[in-house]
This record gives structure tokens, sequence and C-alpha cells, in this order.
């Protein structure tokens, strides 16, 4: 991560973008593992490079998480919005379907699953997956905007339902209309 868009265009961020997932790839999603490992190329671990670029470049940077998807059988497709180089972007996606069905069809399905989360931007799954404590924010604040209009409380509460239903429908995938 860097705090600036600007950095990403920098061919140094991106060799060093390129050389944590090549770790990653081998190592897996463990930060400190990574940053232990040897940097492609050089004679610095990952996290040494990280720190000489933060100092070469003057930007904050820092590694916040890496995973690995794998699926068997079935397609891992990754997706690259407003790509800067060759898979580095804006925003990437990863979707992993596993299933037997065809691998051309699975994968035309997750691309544009992967182009419908880049664009929406879900957090969550589904209902189940709601951070309670996020739900129960959402509806105090939905409560305060339906009390404003003077309505009795029967029909605030028909409100606030109404309106955690358009909630879920931008926060989570599955109850997205595309």
């Amino acid at each position: 991560n860097a705090e600036t868009d600007f950095v990403a265009r920098n061919d140094q961020f991106q060799n060093l973008v390129r050389g944590v997932t090549e770790i990653a790839l081998k190592t897996g999603s463990d930060l400190d593992a990574i940053k232990a490992a040897a940097f492609p190329g050089g004679a610095r671990n990952a996290g040494e490079e990280l720190t000489h670029l933060i100092a070469t470049i003057g930007e904050n940077m820092n590694l916040r998480r890496a995973t690995r998807l794998a699926v068997s059988p079935g397609v891992v497709v990754a997706y690259m919005h407003n790509a800067l180089a060759p898979n580095l972007g804006k925003i990437g996606v990863l979707v992993a379907v596993q299933s037997t069905a065809d691998a051309g069809k699975l994968a035309e399905f997750a691309r544009k699953l992967a182009l419908h989360v880049a664009a929406s931007n879900p957090q969550y799954l589904d209902i189940a997956s709601v951070d309670p404590k996020a739900l129960d924010r959402e509806r105090d604040i939905l409560r305060e905007q339906a009390k404003t209009s003077g309505k009795a409380d029967a029909i605030v509460d028909k409100m606030v339902e109404g309106r955690r239903k358009k909630y879920y429908e931008e926060t989570v995938l599955t109850e997205q209309i595309y």
C-alpha cells in the first residue's frame, strides 16, 4: 500500500510489487515470512527493499496483506481495473470459482464477477456475513434519518426496514441486482 496514486506509476514501486508478489506466491500469506525472504535480483530481503524504497521515493508504504487463492477443480481469474502496467492496476480483484464445469465458461463467469466486484466494491458475500456492529451502526443512522420526517414510530420502523434492504443491496454481493 502507498498513500498516493502517484507512487503506483513509479517503476521502482512496480518492481517492488512484482517482487513481493513473486515471493508471496512461493511463501504464502505470512507477512513476516514475505518480508524476511530474499528480494529477487537484489542483496536485500523484501522488508529491507521496502524500507529502501520508502527512503528513495519519500512515500510512506507498507505491506498490508497477502492472500493466495487456489481451487481444484475450478479457476482463479484476475481482473485489473485502470491498469498501469501488465498485472498492475488501481484496483485488483481475484475470483476463485470451484466447480467441475467447463473451465472456459467458469473463467467467463469469474471475469464478469470480478468486474462487478471492482465496480461495486461489496463489503460482504452474503447477509449472514454482515458485521453485526456495522449493521447496528447503519440501523441507528437510518432510524435517526427517518425520525426527522416526523412520522409515527411504526412508519419509522418500516422506513428503516426498507432502507436496510437498500443497504444490503449496496454492500452485500449476493443482494446486488446485477
